[in-house]
């Protein structure tokens, strides 16, 4: 029996189990399914490889850790820049060395190990009041945010939210811990209430006359205009871009990084060459309204509206060093409380 085995292996008719997973791809993903999905149905039906996927809204990083070398994950999507550095850190996943995914990344917006890249931009806004407020000078910054003619006029999601960790980061970065702590006072000083919600429920805030201004990304303002419940929040408010005159807008990414034990490692790399090109990137910036990190993907036209911009120039890189920086200051100055 096991001559007869080998032979049919040999001969091509029985395909070994290497074979096998080859023609697949696991994804661990942070991204929704409605999302995603369009993009794998694609990628298979370029490649004749099918994607198998997981969705969390959280705990991939320990899930990875108790599978440890008997995971099947390849592919790990995540939403912000501290959940790839977190991935980095505890050491579970790889590098991946591609030149098509370097052409598509600009080396800002990846890792200086390729351990992680990023696949979409998002940019950290502030929103104003159209009737209170109307547009923002157009050299409004973030240290504006501290000033006391807000005061009381400001919502925003809890500062230890990865979001705001990233602006503080960036801010760290340009700034110093001493003068970002001061800039955190005064923003915490102008809030017109705790800090609480997700990005969306600032808007509405401001819909409701609770704050002037709120800071939130970009995508959802996209998602509210398409929302019938929450389209009226995106029409009383305008999106300004904060650091024009200065370091430029702070954006965040969405990013992936291949498994350290990843059991089909070439298909995974497949995949992620695929995620950095311009269909992928088109969809992503259809469907979701983000900016493309590969440069020339036309944007949606909604995305578009909303002008053009100069981003932060920060690496991300820089960003994850002064992650705990961060995190510490707003411990100090008790942001939530």
């Amino acid at each position: 029996m096991k001559k007869l085995l080998a032979s049919a292996i040999l001969a091509g008719l029985v395909a070994p189990q290497a074979a096998i997973a080859a023609e697949e791809v696991n994804v661990y993903s942070y991204r929704q399914p409605f999302l995603v999905e369009p993009m794998f149905k694609e990628f298979t039906d370029e490649t004749g490889i099918k994607v198998n996927v997981k969705f969390a809204k959280k705990g991939l990083a320990e899930k990875l850790q108790q599978e440890g070398k008997y995971s099947p994950a390849d592919v790990i999507l995540t939403t912000d820049i501290s959940r790839l550095v977190e991935l980095s850190d505890k050491q579970l996943v790889q590098p991946v060395d591609s030149k098509i995914i370097d052409e598509n990344v600009p080396a800002q917006y990846r890792d200086n190990e390729d351990e992680w890249f990023a696949l979409t931009l998002r940019a950290r806004n502030v929103y104003s009041s159209r009737d209170r407020i109307g547009h923002l000078p157009a050299d409004f910054d973030y240290l504006d945010l501290a000033k006391p003619e807000w005061k009381g006029k400001i919502c925003t999601r809890s500062g230890k939210h990865p979001y705001n960790v990233s602006l503080v980061s960036a801010m760290i970065a340009h700034y110093g811990e001493a003068e970002t702590k001061t800039w955190l006072e005064g923003l915490k000083s102008n809030l017109a209430r705790k800090p609480q919600g997700n990005d969306r429920a600032q808007v509405k805030a401001v819909k409701e006359g609770l704050c002037d201004l709120a800071i939130g990304n970009s995508y959802y303002l996209g998602k509210m205009v398409n929302d019938d419940k929450q389209k009226a929040w995106a029409e009383s408010v305008y999106i300004d871009f904060p650091g024009q005159k200065a370091h430029g807008t702070h954006v965040n990414v969405s990013g992936m990084a291949m498994a350290k034990y990843a059991p089909n490692k070439a298909n995974a790399q497949k995949l992620m060459e695929f995620l950095t090109g311009t269909t992928a990137q088109q969809m992503y910036a259809e469907v979701n309204y983000e900016y493309p990190v590969k440069p020339g993907v036309k944007r949606s036209d909604l995305v578009a509206s909303w002008g053009d911009f100069t981003a932060d120039d920060v690496s991300l890189d820089k960003l994850a060093q002064y992650h705990n920086a961060a995190i510490k200051l707003l411990d100090e100055v008790k942001f939530d409380l």
